[in-house]
This record gives structure tokens, sequence and C-alpha cells, in this order.
């Protein structure tokens, strides 16, 4: 997330809220413990490695041509009493993979102020919006690579090797802050955002970015409390807007937490259908039962009329814990949203606790069959670190396979690659980080999608633990500039 209290108090003391002197009434209890975020699998990597001599077990796919690019937190000097997961510097993880081969790893802090500052390197230049922290998502938008954050930081774009970067407002043309999760639309190559900014509790916005990765559209929403608005979704029809009972908090911010976003059972959960050329008086909006979801996998448009929409969701987030995600998941569920009827069905498709799910992309917003999606632990989960689990879902059969990568070894989320542009949905290759915590290494493993359950058909060694993150994407060559 990023977002420094520094800037949202300024930002919220302009509109008028007055709260500071209440410091000691709201001030939350300290941890009792060590932050879980910062320490075991979380531990930050301390330096930043090239490496070019990378083992490899198996046979990479001969069509793989590009970069695997992840990014997460990597705080550079936190503060445990007041660290939250998200708002870790980020630092980005590549492998590059051309001719069968494992050309390269690398990781790259991006230099934000902060970091450059404690690295005594100059920071990325460009310019700067609200905060500079970026640690999210990386993405192909109009033919350049970007490291993403919500809530205020414009995106940074990063070079080839991830040594050059700057902040880039997409040329100049976004006004305001972007989001952590765009969604291409394939049958357009337009990219949709639903974004916000911890200023303004009163707005969101929707942004549309072209194929040329120039903003087209920066619609403003009014919304109640400065809701948490992590994903969206699209259909033919609809930019769907999640707004749900995860709001900015006065408390949490001024009891001295890095991340002032909490439960609000008084905020009431409710999904908005918005035409995709629409403004916010045509959103048609629909109350649903409270919960809360971080990632949408898809969405369409139904036959009936009503819309489709699947994801991972939680009972509540952020009520008791201010390290990191604390909630009891209630898997992947299904949502059809009756426009007519103002109304959200809600099925479970499977209540295993699972997280980061993904489809096939080349059906985003439109009737999709498969679903991969990362295990998380049957407990509230208190360090969001995978179980050993992924999970491949067929939603026609209603299957669920299960990939188990053994004992201390932890999967990340997994990224679907076709093994061709107009190859059928789900041929092809999925592709992540496992982190084996009995010997301290990294392996980014490549399954055949088809033969989900087998053995890899190759995995790339690292020699060292990479810190369990956000998102990332393959980013094939050819496909940036």
């Amino acid at each position: 997330m990023g977002s420094t209290i520094e800037t949202l108090v300024r930002g919220v003391a302009a509109k008028g809220i007055e709260a500071l002197a209440d410091y000691n009434r709201w001030r939350l209890p300290p941890p009792t413990a060590a932050n879980p975020f910062l320490t075991g699998i979380h531990t930050p990597m301390a330096e930043e490695l090239t490496l070019t001599e990378l083992a490899v077990t198996g046979r990479i796919p001969a069509g793989l041509d590009g970069r695997y690019l992840r990014i997460g937190p990597n705080p550079i000097d936190a503060k445990p009493a007041a660290y939250h997961w998200f708002i870790g510097d980020g630092m980005v993880h590549g492998v590059a993979i051309a001719g069968g081969k494992a050309l390269w790893y690398r990781n790259r802090w991006i230099r934000s102020n902060a970091v450059a500052a404690a690295l005594g390197v100059d920071p990325a230049p460009g310019p700067r919006h609200q905060f500079d922290t970026v640690n999210t998502n990386v993405v192909a938008i109009g033919g350049r690579t970007f490291a993403l954050v919500e809530a205020g930081s414009y995106p940074v774009m990063l070079g080839e090797t991830l040594d050059e970067q700057r902040y880039d407002p997409f040329g100049g043309s976004l006004q305001g802050s972007f989001t952590a999760h765009p969604h291409r639309d394939p049958r357009t190559g337009e990219q949709h955002a639903i974004c916000y900014e911890g200023s303004d509790p009163g707005t969101i916005r929707h942004v549309v970015v072209d194929a040329a990765g120039e903003v087209v559209r920066e619609e403003p929403i009014a919304v109640r409390h400065g809701p948490m608005i992590h994903d969206c979704a699209i259909t033919d029809r609809f930019v769907i807007v999640l707004d749900l009972p995860v709001t900015f908090s006065m408390k949490t911010l001024i009891a001295g937490h890095g991340f002032p976003y909490r439960w609000n059972p008084t905020h009431q959960a409710r999904v908005g259908l918005m035409p995709r050329h629409g403004r916010q008086d045509d959103i048609i909006w629909c109350p649903v039962a409270p919960g809360y979801a971080f990632h949408v996998v898809n969405a369409y448009d139904a036959e009936d009329g009503c819309v489709v929409l699947d994801l991972c969701v939680y009972d509540t987030m952020f009520g008791d814990s201010a390290q990191g995600p604390d909630a009891r998941s209630r898997g992947l569920e299904r949502w059809t949203i009756d426009p007519a009827g103002r109304t959200v069905d809600i099925r479970t498709v499977d209540a295993a606790p699972q997280e980061f799910p993904r489809p096939d992309e080349r059906f985003f917003g439109q009737p999709y069959r498969y679903v991969w999606s990362m295990a998380t632990p049957t407990e509230p989960c208190d360090r969001f670190v995978g179980a050993t689990i992924l999970y491949a879902h067929d939603l026609f059969t209603g299957e669920r396979q299960v990939h188990d990568f053994g004992a201390d070894r932890h999967p990340g989320e997994f990224v679907f690659v076709p093994d061709a542009p107009d190859s059928p949905e789900g041929h092809g290759w999925l592709i992540g980080f496992v982190v084996d915590m009995g010997d301290e290494t990294t392996d980014l493993v490549i399954l055949d999608a088809r033969r989900f359950e087998q053995a890899p058909v190759a995995s790339i060694r690292l020699p060292h633990r990479v810190p369990p993150g956000f998102h990332g994407n393959w980013i094939a060559n050819g496909s940036v500039q």
C-alpha cells in the first residue's frame, strides 16, 4: 500500500477532521510479540543481487521468452511496532528466460526517496503524488513495464534489467493515484481500474488507460468513509465496484500504525455496476452481506441479464491485527448480481481457504472455465503465508485438483501463461515462486496447467529465500518496448 502517516494526516486535516487531541484515548495497544511480517519466512532481504549461473531442473518450455517479475514489501528500515505488511518498501524480483535457458535473476528496491537515502543513491526521477512507496504489482501497459501500488503513488516505469526506474503518470495523462489491480480487456486492449486516495475518503475514480498507455477516462464516484478498494472487475457492459466494509480509520492512524484501514461494521457493503462509459449517477448499487475481498477472479454478463462475479472472500478483515491480514477465509465464492432486482446471490464454489486467484486472462470479462489459486491456512491468517498447496478449479465440472509441493515448501501466487496466443483456455504454463524453508532457497517453478498434479516441468533454483510478496506477471519479450 505504501501510504505514510504524514501524508494522510495532512490530507485528512485539510478536510477539517479534528482528532489529534484524542491521541491517548485512541492509541491502540502495542503488539505483544515480534512482528510476524518481519521474521521467519518474511524476513526482508538485505541486499540486491544479480545472478547469472542458475541451476535448472527439468526442461524450460522453449516458447517461454521473457521475464517473470514479482514485487512485494521488503522494508529497508522497518519499525516493528508500527509496521504493517502492506506498507513495506517495494522490491522487484525478476527471472529472465529465453531459448530454454534461465538467463538471470535480479532483485531491486524501488528507488523511493526513503530507499534511495538509505542506500546512498539517487532516487528514481519523475513526479511524485501523495507518497512514493510502490510495492504491490508489476504489469505491462502500453508497451512498457510498470510497478504499481494503490491509494496515492504514481506508477514506476521499469527498464529491462530493473535498474532503470522512473515515476511516470502515463506520460502526464494520469491526474490522481492509480491502482494495484488494473484489468486488461482482451477485446479492446484497455486497462480498467478503480482508484482511491487515502487523503480523499469521499471519492474513488474509474480510470481507463488505452492500449497505447494513455489515460482516456478518469471518472469520479462519490463514496463514504474512505473504502479500501483493492480490486475490481469488468464485463462487456459494466465495471464492477466493490465498496466493502474496510475503510479509513483515523483511530488507527493517530495510534501510530502505518496502515490506517480497519474493519468498519457501520459501512454498508455493496457492489456497484457502473456502465463502462457511464457516470456515478448511472451506477446500479446492490447491497451485499458483509465481507471483504482483496481479489476477484473474473466476471461476465450472463444470458439472463445478471452479472457473475467470482472472488475470494473473508468474513471480515483488519479487525484485530494492525500488522497484516487477520480474518477467516470463506474460500472461493460466486456472486450473482441481479441489476433489475438489485440483489446479490452468494454461492460457495469451494470453502477451502485460498487466495491470489488467477484465470487465463485472455478470457477476462468473458465466460471462462479455469481458476488457479493458493491455499492459505485454515485458521485466521496472521502471516498470509500459503500452506504448501495450489488449487486448480474447473468451474464447468466442479472438480478441484491439488498440487502439493511438500513439507516446508510454500508457493506464492502462480500466473497462467498460454503456450500460444490462440491456444484453448487453460493450455499453457503456471509460473511462480516456491520458498523452501528447509534450506531457505527459492525455486521459480513451471507447471503444465493441463497436468496440474504432476511434477513441475522445470524449476529454476535461487540460492536464497525470496520473501513472500504480492503480485507479478509474465512479461513476454515483444510485449514491451
